[in-house]
């Protein structure tokens, strides 16, 4: 299974992909997410999201500048306030 993953900023759709987990920057530390993770909500502090495509792979690392992630039924959402 894969978890849909979509990055967005207030200018444009960044990525939108299934991707077998990412881990995420919190306000209150890192998080992984997974497919099926339960619904959850967190505040983005500026550092390094990490993309890993597929289990064991090297992670692809995407600088966000904070924001807002939310986890639902449809997977993961990352509302950044920008990306570099």
């Amino acid at each position: 299974m894969a978890l849909h993953f979509e990055l967005v900023t207030p200018a444009r759709l960044v990525r939108s992909d299934d991707v077998y987990m990412v881990v995420v920057p919190g306000t209150e530390g890192e998080f992984g997410v997974l497919e099926g993770h339960a619904p959850f909500m967190s505040t983005v502090r500026d550092g390094t999201l990490r993309v890993y495509k597929a289990e064991g792979s090297q992670p692809e690392e995407i600088q966000v500048q904070g924001g807002f992630a939310e986890v639902g039924e449809n997977g993961l959402t990352v509302l950044a306030e920008h990306v570099d």
